[in-house]
């Protein structure tokens, strides 16, 4: 059961045992058989963690914020989150949120600028970006000086 779990996709130990529990696996054989997986290098929140955090963030364009919280309900570490996180500093953050504002503002040219920001703003909020980074995307598309 659990290497047909990890068929599909790499899973975090957290998310491993909860697919245990749910499949009727007793406690302590889930946790034997996740350990052997982990000796065997099948399962490795740390890796997995890395491997997410770079995946959502470059081809979802999704926050630093919103990934932390995926891997907590993923049942990684707060220590291996903020290592998966490292690697994502500011200006990659504020480069995907203007990728994601600018394919945005390039499917709005009739519409009135106000709401062009609206849209934009709701966008890049919804995939966790703080507001210093949505009104410097705002600025680099110049809809705010209008």
């Amino acid at each position: 059961m659990a290497l047909n779990a990890l068929v599909t996709r790499a899973k975090s130990k957290g998310e491993l045992l909860a697919h245990l529990k749910t499949r009727g696996v007793e406690d302590d054989v889930a946790h034997a058989v996740i350990f052997r997986l982990q000796e065997s290098g099948l399962v490795n929140d740390r890796e997995f963690a890395l491997a997410w955090a770079t995946s959502r963030h470059e081809h979802k364009k999704i926050s630093k914020r919103i990934i932390a919280g995926e891997l907590r309900q993923k049942g990684v570490t707060q220590e291996q989150i903020d290592e998966a996180l490292d690697g994502i500093d500011d200006e990659s953050e504020y480069r995907s949120a203007f990728e994601l504002g600018f394919k945005k503002y390039n499917t709005m040219s009739r519409l009135a600028p106000d709401v062009q920001v609206r849209r934009i703003q709701s966008l890049l909020a919804r995939k966790g970006f703080n507001f210093n980074i949505i009104s410097r995307v705002l600025k680099e598309l110049d809809l705010l000086n209008n």
